[in-house]
């Protein structure tokens, strides 16, 4: 796919930008141009929600069965592109072949999620106090929709971003990140098109970097835009969410996280040190769900973090084309800075660097609360092991975070596990398993600084609709005057 080339998506067609600007899509492995795509600006916005507002009128009157039968055409359609996702997200974004085909297969279930929620109640009847009148609540769409979809699980996420406000009768307009404006857009606009999705229900901008805080300022602001759903950094995720604020719309935000995985001295070390190793580096550490810290009880934290450090060191990375490979490279040479200037800071002042360091998979501990790497997200192929006294510690330590999407407790007691999942302030907690878990019927988004709203299930629907009240009255009434 080198040199592809990729226009605008709006009204059903590709189309260029107005002012036929382009920017380059890189191969984060190779550094070479994988794709020159579309560079939109806030002009090219206006056309999309353009015919975002067009289409929604038909297609919020359209049926459930027309609805569901495209969203289940697409899951089986995108089922069937596997082999091009896996090679499309390790061109992109650098992801493994493991990790795309998951990509492939939850972004599948989401699409038959949404699907089957099209059927589902939309309403209720009310109890009133007024004789003979029937008493509704009723949901219904919303509108235009601005969707907002990452790099680091691109097909997973701007399939999630858009398949509940399609499902619901809302149509989308969806820019994706600037590190995978295929993977995380153009490409699910491809499935859903090809499925039946009528023109103008998602449109998909594509920009430059330089353009991003232009263009998601004019999609987020333009007044037929009437919800906005975001899964980014917390940085940009408080400027979205204060922009929709300010212009009164709703926001579904999933931010980033601090997640803590709690192995307590009960725990089967071998299954703990398999889930640490998948939570702490999966996708190279880069997703919003990763363990970045390791809260093992004092009694097995030597064994265990001495059997982590052997594993990952184990673990096979390199080119993300080949099958073999684990993990593979980070986004981009900023993130790797970034990631490498976390750990040296933590070596520099004192932590021991147990497995990896200078750019492989790493595992440190002696890490305290002072350094940066204790209390910033790494996201990236790194993880802390800090020892604990006890479970009160590791509830402690866990909360202290201004994050709070998800955690993990390693147990073979459920019930004490249970007891500390309630003492956890995380939106998701997974007892017996580490932090990294998602189901498209489940109930996804954090606390604190990692957003508000939920993505997946009813709750997903719900997040993309409105409650009107509607009363029919029973005869003529009386009134006062």
């Amino acid at each position: 796919m080198a040199g592809e080339k990729r226009e605008l998506f709006i009204g059903g067609e590709s189309v260029p930008t107005l002012d036929g600007r382009t920017t380059e899509d890189l191969n984060p492995f190779t550094g070479e141009v994988h794709a020159v795509v579309a560079a939109a600006s806030p002009a090219d916005v206006t056309r999309a929600v353009d015919a975002a507002q067009e289409a929604f009128a038909s297609w919020s009157a359209t049926s459930p069965s027309v609805r569901r039968g495209i969203l289940l055409r697409a899951a089986d359609d995108l089922e069937a592109r596997t082999p091009e996702a896996v090679k499309l997200m390790a061109a992109e974004v650098g992801g493994v072949a493991g990790w795309a085909g998951f990509n492939v297969m939850l972004a599948a279930g989401i699409l038959r999620e949404a699907a089957a929620a099209v059927t589902q109640p939309v309403g209720e009847v009310l109890t009133t106090e007024v004789p003979g009148q029937l008493s509704l609540a009723v949901r219904e769409p919303l509108g235009v929709v601005a969707a907002f979809a990452p790099w680091n699980a691109p097909i997973i996420l701007s399939t999630r971003a858009v398949a509940a406000p399609i499902a619901a009768g809302n149509t989308v307009v969806l820019k994706p990140s600037e590190d995978a404006p295929i993977a995380a857009g153009l490409f699910i606009a491809d499935v859903l098109h090809e499925a039946g999705l009528p023109a103008g229900v998602l449109n998909v901008v594509t920009n430059a970097p330089q353009d991003a805080a232009e263009v998601a300022t004019a999609l987020i602001t333009d007044p037929r835009v009437r919800a906005v759903n975001f899964t980014g950094s917390t940085e940009v995720g408080r400027i979205v969410g204060t922009l929709a604020a300010q212009h009164l719309k709703p926001a579904v935000l999933e931010l980033g996280g601090k997640n803590s995985l709690l192995v307590l001295d009960d725990a089967d070390l071998d299954h703990a040190v398999n889930a640490a190793t998948f939570g702490s580096f999966l996708n190279a550490g880069q997703i919003c769900m990763s363990t970045d810290r390791i809260l093992v009880h004092r009694a097995v934290a030597e064994e265990f973090t001495a059997k982590l450090a052997a594993k990952v060191s184990s673990l096979p990375h390199g080119d993300p084309a080949d099958a073999g490979t684990v993990i593979g490279p980070v986004i981009n040479p900023r993130a790797a800075q970034r990631i490498a200037a976390l750990v040296g800071e933590a070596v520099g002042a004192g932590a021991r660097v147990r497995a990896g360091g200078e750019g492989a998979a790493t595992v440190l501990d002696g890490v305290t609360p002072d350094m940066r790497i204790f209390q910033e997200e790494i996201f990236g192929p790194a993880v802390v092991v800090t020892t604990v006294a006890d479970d009160d510690e590791a509830v402690t330590i866990a909360n202290n975070t201004e994050h709070g999407l998800t955690a993990g407790i390693i147990t073979e007691d459920s019930r004490r596990g249970f007891g500390l999942a309630q003492r956890i302030r995380t939106g998701i907690v997974h007892v017996g398993n580490q932090t990294v878990d998602d189901e498209p019927q489940a109930p996804f988004g954090g606390v604190k600084a990692s957003g508000y709203g939920r993505f997946g299930g009813r709750w997903g629907i719900e997040a993309f609709s409105t409650t009107r009240w509607v009363t029919i009255a029973g005869g003529h009434g009386h009134f006062p005057f």
